[in-house]
């Protein structure tokens, strides 16, 4: 940079520094005397021919530079110079060594005199190579910087504009000459303005180039954002002084909209897969909605909220399409009724309004409930809270959204925190069920055409869960109600037993189970105990079990053995599934079904058959876990009963194994849901419940059952230790408050029943011979018994029932006859002959004298039947003990009616 040493009279006197023009050019001079010969010799001169002056001067330079065949020459040039002729030319000389000891010099000779008036010259030197490499750098300069596609600028040392090229000022308009002496904050922001001046400083400074340097600003007359990528590198003079910043920018507008839209698909990619992660994983509605808003928010928007249509909530049907008939003349100008059921917000001072709607009738943006836009009005204190029931406006885009199943883009309002907001109709099977909108704070970005797909598809992945949640609740609701309507209802009483069950369904995420129990009453006060458990879960499964049990208690009803009441399970089990009339082909081709219908339809079993005046108990088990005995002041057993197959398995017979039970034993039968789940094998669940039942004394004070669990009596609060209480309710809370119950993997059925054998005073049993006048015994007997228990308003029905029954196995039957009487809480009569003939109830002609006789007993009697055992057959009536009140008599239309 030049130096201004002194100013004298208004004449600036510049001294220039090394590395100005001159040391590009190398500018050299020497002068010629009047006689031809050197008499002055620069030092640049020495420097450019690299010959000392001592080595010229007085020579003549003819001869020192030219070669010799161009020397006639020379001395003619020569001869016209000192005529005081000027000269400009270009000259060969030869240099003595150097890298080229031939050159070309451009000579510019200047006529001169001396003091005395004689001719003399000044030459001027200039290297031609020197000038060449010059204009080649000016060329390509110019080609660089004048004719570049890309803006170009220089800045000098004070930071402002000292020459732009074509291309810059084609974008900033004017001349490229116009744009000299201004600055960056001429052409940017200020914040970016200064950006660019501290990035230009630190370049002059440090001399440490920036590439890619971004830079946003708006061109003049544009209101497109436009980016810029700016390269700034130092400037230098040929001696390598800095002489300014050069700055190159080039538009990368599109190249950051590609990168941007590149990212955005990336982003709405991540989220997408974020969403199939996340929205889904429960079966509830409020839950499916907080995960889908856990996935918009912040990443996809800054505000978001979830209204769900009532009706869709409380489980109210309505056909396809129709959730959202937001009809105005149904609702007073408004959608049909909503309830919000999540919201989220990454903006702070935007939450959801604690105050719920004002009127319930009509909750509108009129009164509280909703914005008059029908937008999602989060940041507004009239906004619904979380929970609130509301109506949107007939008008507004977000009923027009649910009535149309389209998306609408809201604008946000002045003064609101919200830019704009999409509001997402949710779409399941072709139904409405409810709004999901998504809304930007202002200075987020907009919405585009991406976001609005992504908002629809995030919508229609949560409404696909959220109607798979409302059609498994409902399932779950049906299959609850069905499983409970087949479970015994009241507290089941049996002859000779003191029972206590219990009942706990599974957990609300979990589908409902097959398991079951049931308490039957038999003929000759015994009773059967079942306990079941079909494999599979759902409404199927619990149809399966009430067809089961149906079938159990139908078999009960023939008074058939254990075995065969599970061999005829397993033929029924078998069929299930199978088109009507097709049982027997399902039979046949049953090893040839798919897996899953088997195994749907595959269930195991329990059957007991308990007969109080003997105490013993017969079982036969078709896959199921083993009862459990605990005998008095004994640890509990797990009862050896041959597992067998599961029932729908066939071809494989069930085993009984019959057990004699001590007075005041416990009988334990249950499912699997009780001693087995994910966190616990099955052996440590069945240790865990042999010790409870081993030692039932010892509950968990203050502890109760789950608020799901369901037996015959309301669980009461277990009662600290010393309390003393071993009834068996307390034994069956103490049981499941001892064990790992509240998984709620598995449905648990508990089953549990105390011996207590009909007393010996409380049974008449007789054995008669074979011949006429035992008739005649058995009456006797039977009076005799009947008065002894205080009956005798039953003598004479007893009397002429036992006649007729033990009449008839002396006429139909077979060996020697045995007469029993059992009183419980009612009275039954058995007849046993070794005959295998059933008796069969049929109407005598009028002619006929006989073959009323079970006509006599079904009219006389509560109930009757017979029964095959081991040795033959049992026929039996059982009769209702008086309760003060004499029995009635049969009128006379029925004595007649067996005539």
């Amino acid at each position: 940079m030049s130096e201004i040493p002194e100013t004298a009279s208004g004449v600036v006197w510049q001294s220039s520094p090394p590395g100005s023009i001159y040391d590009y050019i190398k500018v050299a001079s020497f002068s010629i005397g009047p006689d031809g010969l050197v008499d002055q010799w620069s030092r640049r001169a020495t420097e450019q021919f690299g010959i000392e002056a001592a080595e010229v001067m007085g020579k003549d330079p003819i001869e020192v530079f030219m070669p010799v065949e161009l020397r006639p020459r020379g001395y003619r040039k020569m001869a016209e110079i000192l005529d005081g002729r000027e000269w400009t030319g270009l000259v060969p000389f030869r240099t003595p060594g150097g890298e080229h000891p031939h050159g070309l010099a451009e000579v510019y000779v200047m006529p001169s005199e001396t003091e005395g008036g004689r001719h003399a010259a000044l030459c001027i030197v200039v290297d031609v190579r020197a000038l060449r490499g010059i204009e080649t750098d000016l060329a390509a300069s110019q080609a660089i910087f004048g004719q570049s596609p890309f803006g170009f600028l220089l800045f000098g040392p004070d930071l402002t504009v000292v020459q732009a090229n074509r291309r810059f000022a084609a974008v900033f308009g004017g001349a490229p000459s116009e744009h000299r002496g201004r600055t960056v904050h001429d052409y940017l922001s200020r914040p970016e303005a200064e950006r660019m001046t501290a990035a230009l400083k630190r370049v002059l400074d440090t001399g440490d180039s920036v590439t890619d340097l971004q830079v946003v600003g708006n061109v003049p007359g544009g209101n497109e954002r436009r980016h810029w990528s700016v390269n700034l590198y130092r400037v230098h003079s040929g001696t390598g002084r800095p002489v300014g910043v050069a700055g190159l920018g080039i538009d990368v507008t599109r190249r950051h909209i590609a990168a941007r839209e590149a990212a955005s698909a990336r982003r709405n990619l991540a989220i997408l897969n974020e969403a199939s992660a996340r929205i889904g994983n429960s079966l509830d509605l409020e839950t499916t909605a907080r995960e889908l808003l856990g996935v918009a928010v912040p990443g996809f928007c800054d505000l978001a909220s979830v209204d769900l249509y009532q009706g869709l909530l409380t489980g109210d049907e309505a056909p396809p399409g129709h959730w959202g008939s937001g009809h105005p003349e149904g609702y007073g100008g408004t959608s049909a009724e909503l309830r919000r059921v999540a919201f989220a917000s990454a903006v702070s001072g935007a939450l959801p309004s604690d105050r719920p709607d004002t009127a319930p009738g009509d909750r509108t943006g009129r009164d509280g409930g909703s914005d008059a836009t029908g937008g999602v009005a989060a940041s507004t204190p009239g906004a619904p809270s979380v929970g609130a029931l509301h109506h949107f406006p007939f008008s507004s885009p977000s009923a027009t959204a649910l009535r149309t199943a389209r998306v609408q883009a809201i604008p946000g309002e002045e003064g609101s925190l919200v830019q704009s907001t999409l509001a997402v109709p949710m779409v399941a099977h072709d139904a409405v069920i409810g709004l999901v909108q998504f809304s930007r704070a202002k200075g987020s970005e907009p919405f585009g055409e991406r976001d609005r797909a992504l908002a629809v598809e995030l919508a229609a992945r949560a409404a696909v869960c959220m109607d798979n949640a409302r059609l498994y609740r409902r399932e779950h609701e049906r299959a609850l109600i069905l499983q409970r309507s087949l479970l015994p209802p009241g507290d089941p009483e049996a002859a000779g037993l003191d029972i206590a069950c219990r009942y706990l369904p599974g957990n609300t995420a979990t589908e409902v189970g097959g398991d079951w129990f049931d308490v039957i009453e038999l003929p000759g006060h015994r009773t059967a105990l079942v306990v079941g458990d079909v494999m599979g879960r759902g409404l199927r499964a619990a149809v399966a079990m009430g067809e089961l049990r149906t079938a159990v208690r139908t078999l009960a009803l023939l008074d058939l053995e254990p075995a065969e009441v599970l061999s005829a399970l397993d033929e029924i089990a078998r069929g299930l599934g199978s088109p009507s009339g097709a049982q027997q082909a399902s039979r046949v081709a049953h090893k040839n079904r798919g897996p899953e219908l088997s195994e749907v339809y595959l269930a195991t079993c329990v059957y007991a058959v308990y007969d109080p005046v003997t105490r013993r108990c017969t079982f036969a088990n078709a896959g199921h876990l083993p009862p459990v005995l605990v005998e008095p002041g004994e640890e509990a057993l797990l009862l050896d009963v041959p597992p067998g197959m599961p029932l729908g398995v066939g071809g494989e017979p069930f085993e009984e194994v019959q057990v004699e039970l001590p007075e005041g034993a416990l009988l334990a039968l249950y499912t699997d849901g009780l001693v087995e789940s994910r966190h616990h094998p099955l052996d440590e669940g069945l240790g865990a419940f042999r010790a409870a039942l081993t030692d039932p004394s010892r509950p968990l004070a203050g502890r109760t059952l789950p608020p799901q669990a369901t037996g015959h009596r309301a669980p009461a609060p277990v009662p600290a230790p010393g309390a003393g209480s071993s009834s068996l309710e307390d034994i069956c809370d103490h049981v499941l408050n001892t064990l790992d119950t509240r998984h709620g993997e598995d449905d648990i059925a508990l089953l549990m029943a105390r011996v207590q054998g009909m007393p010996t005073e409380a049974v008449g049993d007789w054995r008669l011979p074979r011949e006429p006048r035992s008739v005649g015994r058995a009456r006797e007997l039977t009076r005799a018994q009947l008065v002894a228990w205080d009956l005798e308003p039953l003598v004479d029905t007893v009397e002429l029932l036992v006649s007729e029954l033990v009449t008839n196995a002396l006429r139909y039957g077979e060996g020697e006859i045995r007469l029993r009487l059992l009183r419980d809480r009612t009275l039954v009569c058995e007849v046993w002959d070794a005959g295998l003939v059933q008796p069969r109830r049929r109407r005598a002609k009028d002619t006929d004298e006989g073959g009323r006789g079970l006509q006599l007993v079904g009219l006389l009697s509560a109930a009757w039947g017979s029964r095959r055992t081991p040795q033959g057959k049992t026929v039996w009536f059982e009769l209702a003990l008086p309760d003060g009140d004499s029995s009635p008599e049969p009128s006379v239309e029925q004595l007649l009616s067996m005539f």
